[in-house]
């Protein structure tokens, strides 16, 4: 040893100086164990910033840069890499107005739903996901899944979202200018339960974009991420992931809470 720390040129005093650093506890042996539990609890979705807000959850206030080291040194990086979504624009719709006109905040729940349509091809197959989303708190209020894109999957949904819905409200539903909301039994149903309709401009993804962010995410943390035997698993799957989003994704907007915890936290302080 002597020898070595010769042949490398380190003083005497460095060398005892790292071998009692290297002797030392890691004080942030827990804060790691901690941080790893984490990471796999949310399978690889999360980065060092919304690591960073729950482990604030759990009562540990944390620098975002000090969590990011610790994640670089354990080898533990997010997994999820978005990919942005690019449309044109088109014309205004006929059947009813952009009346949401891409004010995506509410004050309440239940004031602005948003709904849209989504394609997943899976061995040699191709499912449909049609989803009901509150942009008062992101939560995914009821979807339906089905082999073929039909107004009965849009129709179901509505049955589905319409029982959650209160009497006395003042909702606002916007989708896009897809045939299944241009349809009279869909424009009737809203109509018999006093909701107005809006749509988005043709062609214009931007106009709805909070729905497609979510089918974004969706596909980044759990289509890609994942690996499925067969279609009945990917349901079970699918199911899992939308409840996992409801209850425990933690989003920066909603102060560090997922949907429902932010819902339910609203409706305790009114």
């Amino acid at each position: 040893m002597k020898a070595l720390v010769a042949f490398a040129e380190i003083k005497r005093s460095t060398y005892y100086d790292i071998m009692k650093k290297m002797n030392r506890p890691d004080p942030n042996a827990d804060l790691k164990v901690e941080i790893q539990s984490i990471y796999n609890e949310h399978e690889g979705r999360y980065g060092y910033r919304r690591i960073r807000d729950e482990l604030a959850n759990r009562g540990q206030k944390v620098n975002h840069k000090k969590v990011q080291r610790i994640m670089k040194e354990l080898g533990l990086k997010c997994l999820v890499r978005m990919k942005k979504y690019k449309s044109y624009k088109g014309t205004v719709g006929k059947i009813a107005p952009n009346i949401l006109d891409r004010n995506f905040t509410a004050e309440a729940p239940n004031e602005k739903w948003v709904t849209d349509i989504t394609e997943f091809k899976l061995f040699g197959e191709k499912l449909y996901l049609s989803p009901v989303l509150d942009l008062f708190n992101g939560e995914i209020i009821t979807y339906t899944i089905g082999s073929r894109p039909t107004f009965s999957l849009v129709s179901a949904m509505l049955k589905k979202a319409l029982e959650r819905l209160p009497e006395d409200h003042q909702l606002l539903m916007h989708s896009n200018q897809g045939w299944h909301y241009q349809m009279k039994q869909y424009r009737h149903s809203l109509e018999t339960r006093g909701i107005v309709q809006s749509m988005s401009r043709k062609g214009n993804c931007y106009d709805n974009s909070v729905m497609e962010n979510f089918f974004g995410i969706m596909k980044s943390e759990f289509l890609y991420l994942k690996e499925f035997e067969n279609i009945e698993q990917f349901k079970r799957e699918l199911e899992k992931y939308i409840n996992y989003y409801n209850t425990k994704r933690i989003k920066a907007k909603l102060k560090g809470m997922s949907p429902i915890q932010y819902r339910t936290h609203a409706q305790m302080v009114a």
